[in-house]
């Protein structure tokens, strides 16, 4: 039984709304909504952003060279996940799912606005707002499409499956819509587009409120009224001596934009490290717990290798595409940055289609670890398949058939959708009970290291030959998704009752 379905809480919906979007709760069209608007910015903006760096400041950019652009998209990118670890501790504890929405769809709103206005300046407190507010905001939202449901509630898995309809139909708008515009009219136009999405977003959630479950809690887990004053004074005097040192520092020429996307790289080491070292020695995990933590690992850097290739196809691969690519389809002629919107294509229109495959097969459906190292594996193709035409060229002034991009993102949207809802589901069912509510952080550190990883990497694009690149690249994943294959009779052994 739904959640929505007593109507007796007034922080519930009414019990009309129980089935009346296809069959599901209304507040899952508020929150998908959310979804659509929140990715439409988020990627149409990181469609145009490595772009942005990279483009002459004669033109409108920061003049950045090819490797560095890729790795402060990277280096944000870090930061997004990072913050996000603390955005689900903040929901639990003080501010409640609803208002942690809320506030981090504000902030990501000032935060395009802010990029918007063509300073470079500008640009640094726009990314650091939109880090925030996405940090507050991508935990939360899929906790609260959550409460919309009982615990038995039978619909539960289709109501995610549209929710995550919803983040792929912005994925492939929200490219189409700023790539125009930042290649037609300006980089800032296009960062404008993305703040008037986030807008329209937060009008529509507000506008529905009354349509979400548990709207009204302050937070599930929510500290003592004690507590809760020392830990937001501790917080902003945490914000305000980080922001003080950071600025001394680089106005002291030590903490440049190299030595930050260093640090941001460690901290993501760092993260995930200490985090299972907690829980493997935490007394509140039982030995049976402990037995599937280890497999998880295995996982967890699945995920990262899968990641690091995958973030690429806003950074690298938009780079490869915008010099090396036609961006010409049957006559069509399009912005370079119009490729992200392949991706997101392709997962919704692939999407059902796997799920109805594994519907099919039922019990014969591949392992859950077979999954994801099947995803691995398309994403070391989806380079391995730059190696062909980036091949044999004399100069760097060659053209290659946007087809070869398209059909990159194709075995990458595969892998995706592979990987994320194997990835996801594994985690919340290995996951000690203990830290049953942290789940998403895991899931986000694993993000968060793929993109310090990646900062790094990326370093070396335009510095080594492109098929080199590539080809390195794509074999490592390939080799990591063949390891965990040939890990499968122990990862089926250890994993249970993951199937």
């Amino acid at each position: 039984m739904s959640h929505t379905a007593t109507g007796t809480d007034p922080a519930q919906p009414p019990p009309e709304d129980d089935h009346a979007f296809f069959g599901q709760p209304r507040g899952l069209m508020t929150l998908s909504g959310l979804e659509v608007w929140e990715r439409f910015s988020f990627l149409g903006m990181q469609a145009i952003l490595v772009l942005f760096f990279a483009d002459q400041v004669s033109d409108g950019g920061l003049g950045m060279d090819p490797g560095t652009a890729a790795s402060v998209s990277a280096a944000y990118g870090t930061l997004v996940y990072l913050v996000s670890v603390a955005g689900g501790w903040l929901a639990d504890r003080i501010l409640g799912s609803y208002r942690a929405v809320l506030y981090g769809g504000i902030l990501i709103a000032c935060g395009h606005y802010a990029m918007a206005v063509p300073t470079a300046t500008m640009t640094w407190v726009g990314l650091g707002l939109i880090s925030a507010g996405t940090g507050l905001l991508k935990p939360n939202v899929a906790s609260m499409v959550g409460k919309l449901y009982g615990t038995e509630d039978d619909r539960r898995d289709a109501g995610f499956a549209l929710y995550y309809m919803g983040i792929n139909i912005g994925a492939f708008v929200g490219p189409l819509v700023t790539g125009w515009l930042g290649e037609h009219a300006s980089w800032h136009w296009g960062f404008s587009a993305a703040a008037f999405g986030m807008t329209l977003g937060l009008i529509q959630y507000v506008a529905g409120r009354r349509h979400l479950a548990g709207r009204k809690h302050a937070a599930e887990y929510a500290l003592a009224p004690g507590p809760m004053r020392r830990a937001v004074l501790m917080i902003m005097a945490g914000i305000v001596v980080v922001a003080v040192v950071a600025t001394a520092l680089a106005l002291a020429g030590w903490l440049t934009m190299d030595r930050f996307v260093d640090v941001l790289t460690l901290v993501s080491v760092i993260a995930p490290v200490v985090y299972f070292v907690v829980m493997f020695r935490s007394p509140r995990v039982t030995p049976e717990e402990r037995g599937r933590l280890r497999p998880y690992v295995v996982l967890f850097l699945a995920s990262v290798v899968f990641n690091f290739i995958l973030f690429q196809a806003y950074s690298t691969m938009i780079l490869l595409a915008s010099t090396n690519a036609r961006a010409e389809i049957f006559g069509f002629h399009f912005p370079a940055s119009w490729y992200a919107s392949a991706l997101g294509a392709f997962e919704v229109a692939l999407a059902p289609v796997v799920a109805a495959v594994w519907a099919r097969m039922g019990p014969r459906q591949p392992h859950a670890s077979n999954k994801i190292a099947i995803g691995v594996i398309l994403g070391g193709l989806s380079f391995l398949l730059m190696v062909l035409p980036t091949s044999g060229h004399a100069d760097e002034t060659y053209k290659m058939a946007a087809w070869w991009i398209v059909g990159s993102y194709l075995l990458l949207g595969l892998g995706d959708i592979l990987l994320e809802t194997s990835g996801m589901s594994a985690t919340t069912k290995l996951a000690p009970k203990a830290f049953a509510s942290q789940t998403m952080a895991l899931w986000f550190l694993s993000l968060a290291l793929a993109n310090g990883i990646q900062a790094q990497v990326v370093k070396l694009y335009g510095e080594v030959s492109n098929p080199a690149y590539f080809g390195v690249n794509g074999a490592i994943a390939v080799a990591a998704g063949v390891a965990v294959i040939a890990a499968a009779p122990w990862l089926r052994r250890t994993m249970h009752p993951v199937h």
